[in-house]
């Protein structure tokens, strides 16, 4: 009964002793001494610890725990991350390069493949987010290229790509186009199949690579390239693409289409890009917004922007307030109220894209506020608009020729005495009615006593009669102009017979 007992026994379990007197309880010590994991544990968290209050030290009490280790496992692997984490937010760029080509030695045995990767990937964004100026971009340049070749030789391309990914939008924020279209190509094959067509399994990052070549052509403004690319964007359907990626490509679409100054359809674009910039939770849908404001006012339209569900949270908003403040000053035709914005706001020509469009509104406005301005005049002097609007004289020459050919203003500008003179057409439109009311007149004359029956009575139809008729008409003309005649006829019996 004993073997028995003991047969079922696992190391760290109690064994149970038979004495005669009582049951004693032994416990049996593991081979492995667990202590050294404990200690590693507690420095790994007490090093958390010390991360808000002294970083510094905090970085040597992480580096301190892979040494602790006999083999290379998941607590070096933490201890690296937290470590580089803190050098690249102290701005030791170099010393976190370093830790990080040691933390890759650990992807191939010391951590899952599935952790690896979502750590490294992970990593990487954390790194790109901070890096800021000259010093941190050529650092993060450096932690592509390392992350590259650990990746390459694990057969990892899930991972390569993304980094690849990541490395050719560093390259375009630097706008090195050479490198960029080098990358492209090489990215492009990757997700191609043997024959040259789009593999499907790889549908996401093929869209992902589409929209950086079509902020690419956007830049550099290859229109046609553009076009077509952007075409062939939203024609993938094989991808469930990242909404931040949409907002890119329908961004740069509505860019292309504001420079063919299609309207229109560049309303549509930036209305959509928003939407998903908003769905990401990416800080562009502002800028974004911005730019439909933009295409509205292009657009000559009245509707308000903000109607719509998705726009309405931002209508109070303080970062827009200035585009919002435009835009109803342009849709009331208040050309001082937008002069006035402009003026307070220069910060909205900051973005050059804005920049590069908003004359065209400005063009407009002026026109209109022109317009409104020399309606109830006929003759005015050109320096009078001007001071007006307060616009320069040459732009108000400008306008006004426009308005001229295009047919707007019948009038001609005394370019000696910088005189505009308006050809009045109101008598030309009066004697014209007058001539068509004594057409009318006539007409009527016409049917009633010469093709009519006139006033003729029904049952007298014969010649003499209608003579009578005639003759009564002209006595009775007569009689206006003889009263005071018949006045006297009446005292008179001699003329009383003959006016019988």
């Amino acid at each position: 009964m004993r073997s028995s007992m003991h047969r079922g026994i696992e190391p760290g379990y109690p064994k149970l002793i038979q004495t005669p007197a009582r049951y004693d309880f032994e416990y049996e010590e593991d081979e492995e001494d667990e202590s050294g994991d404990v200690d590693i544990e507690n420095k790994y968290y007490n090093a958390k610890q010390m991360k808000l209050l002294d970083p510094e030290d905090a970085v040597i009490e992480f580096l301190g725990i892979p040494p602790l280790e006999q083999e290379k496992g998941e607590w070096g692997f933490k201890g690296l991350k937290q470590a580089i984490k803190l050098e690249v937010k102290l701005g030791k760029y170099d010393q976190a390069a370093d830790h990080f080509a040691e933390l890759l030695t650990y992807v191939k045995s010391a951590v899952t493949r599935n952790y690896s990767e979502k750590s490294i990937n992970n990593m990487l964004d954390y790194i790109e987010k901070r890096a800021d100026g000259p010093e941190a971009s050529k650092s993060l340049e450096k932690f592509y290229s390392l992350t590259l070749q650990s990746f390459q030789s694990t057969n990892n391309e899930r991972l390569w790509l993304k980094t690849n990914i990541k490395l050719l939008k560093l390259l375009l924020d630097r706008k090195e186009y050479s490198l960029v279209s080098k990358k492209l190509k090489e990215l492009h094959k990757a997700c191609q199949r043997p024959d040259g067509t789009d593999d499907p399994s790889k549908g996401t990052y093929s869209l992902e690579i589409y929209a950086l070549e079509i902020q690419m052509l956007a830049e550099t403004k290859h229109n046609k390239q553009l076009k077509a690319l952007y075409q062939r964007a939203l024609k993938v359907k094989s991808a469930v693409p990242h909404p931040r990626i949409m907002g890119i490509i329908r961004e740069c679409g509505g860019k292309m289409h504001m420079g063919e100054e299609n309207w229109k359809e560049a309303q549509s674009d930036f209305f959509e890009s928003f939407r998903n910039y908003d769905e990401a939770g990416s800080l562009q849908r502002i800028q974004v917004l911005k730019y439909l404001l933009l295409t509205t006012m292009l657009m000559k339209s009245n509707i308000n922007p903000f109607d719509s569900q998705e726009t309405k949270p931002y209508r109070s908003d303080p970062r827009i307030s200035a585009m919002t403040e435009l835009v109803d000053a342009y849709q009331r035709d208040d050309v001082h109220a937008y002069e006035k914005v402009l003026q307070t706001h220069q910060d909205i020509l900051d973005d050059p894209f804005i920049a590069e469009n908003i004359d065209e509104v400005t063009r407009n406005m002026r026109t209109k506020g022109v317009l409104k301005l020399i309606a109830p005049y006929t003759r005015m002097k050109l320096s009078w608009v001007a001071k007006q609007l307060k616009v320069a004289l040459p732009e108000v020459q400008d306008i006004l020729g426009f308005l001229i050919v295009d047919g707007k203003i019948n009038g001609t500008i005394n370019q000696q005495e910088e005189i505009l003179e308006i050809n009045s057409d109101a008598d030309a439109e009066r004697t014209e009615a007058m001539s068509s009311l004594s057409n009318s007149i006539q007409e009527l004359f016409t049917a009633v006593f010469k093709d009519g029956d006139g006033f003729r009575a029904t049952n007298v139809n014969t010649p003499f009669e209608q003579s009578m008729d005639f003759q009564g008409l002209s006595m009775g003309r007569n009689l206006g102009l003889r009263g005071t005649g018949q006045q006297r006829a009446k005292k008179g019996k001699g003329q009383a017979a003959m006016w019988a």
